[in-house]
């Protein structure tokens, strides 16, 4: 039976061996967090690219070349337009540089090293978020459970994606709603009492960074007049407007009656001037009529009846 014997030293020797032979394509995806117009730089971790090497840089499942050093020589190709001019190569180092970073830059890059001293790869995976918006705080009027000691605030962000929002009362979580990858907008309500002292925030938080706004309840819930106050007095505000139109309007009509261009109306009588009327004494003149009717005769013939006149 053949025995063999292989010393520690020969089994180390081997398993380098088959590092180098078989590259280190097991190695862990490297993740990475980044905001949309920040530059990120991929690193080969190569010291110093020989002539003879090749660094090849990959994008996509497809594993789209687009950028290489060859014998020193570095081409960024342009078959795929998602990067444009965004893409930069270090010479020394072959490390790839992506500026001003975009939504759709989000993906798998692998890279390939192939050299003298055998073939290595690496992976890196890239999220890259919108900029982080800043939560707004402003008075919930449509939430009518509040009570006259009480204010309704509402903590609202527009077209996010992957974040939470928060309300914190101090340090201590109140209430949080999250979003996946899908934009939407978010709210999220909060009921504090008007002489209420404590300290209220509402945060916005991604893998990247957060945005606090801090709840100041004496602007927030004084500055606007809730709809249930103002409502009532706007409808007897007008209601007097109406009443004192209409007065006004009745005032004119009865001058006008009593008064016409500074005289006493001819037209029309009130009944004090109508009473004065029967008290004045009226002497009525009488007519006398002329008892004699002529008749005369005209040129052509024809008789012609003349009536006597009244006299007053």
């Amino acid at each position: 039976m053949l025995k063999i014997i292989i010393s520690k030293t020969t089994l180390c020797l081997l398993l380098l061996l088959i590092c180098v032979v078989f590259g280190d394509d097991t190695d862990e995806v490297k993740s990475l967090s980044e905001t949309e117009g920040d530059s990120v730089t991929l690193n080969t971790d190569v010291t110093e690219v020989q002539r003879n090497d090749q660094i090849l840089w990959m994008f996509g499942p497809q594993e789209t070349r687009i950028a290489e050093i060859h014998k020193q020589s570095i081409e960024i190709f342009d078959s795929n337009e998602t990067f444009g001019d965004r893409l930069k190569m270090d010479r020394q180092t072959g490390s790839l540089t992506i500026t001003n970073i975009r939504n759709e830059h989000s993906g798998l890059y692998k890279l390939n090293i192939i050299s003298s001293r055998g073939t290595s790869y690496k992976r890196f995976s890239i999220t890259v978020y919108a900029p982080l918006p800043v939560p707004v705080i402003s008075s919930n009027f449509s939430n009518s459970s509040s009570s006259d000691s009480s204010c309704s605030v509402l903590c609202s962000l527009a077209n996010v994606s992957a974040v939470s929002l928060s309300w914190y009362k101090g340090n201590s979580v109140l209430s949080s709603i999250s979003v996946s990858n899908l934009s939407i907008s978010l709210s999220l309500p909060l009921e504090v009492e008007y002489q209420d002292k404590n300290t209220y925030s509402c945060v916005v938080n991604n893998t990247l960074t957060n945005h606090t706004t801090h709840l100041d309840i004496s602007q927030t819930c004084h500055t606007e007049t809730p709809p249930a106050i103002f409502l009532p007095a706007l409808i007897s505000a007008l209601a007097l407007a109406g009443l004192a139109a209409a007065m006004y309007f009745l005032y004119i009509k009865q001058k006008g009656k009593k008064v016409d261009g500074g005289k006493p109306s001819t037209q029309r009588l009130t009944t004090a001037q109508s009473e004065d009327i029967e008290d004045v004494d009226i002497d009525y003149a009488e007519a006398t009529f002329c008892s004699k009717i002529k008749s005369e005769k005209n040129a052509n013939g024809t008789e012609e009846i003349i009536y006597s006149s009244v006299a007053l």
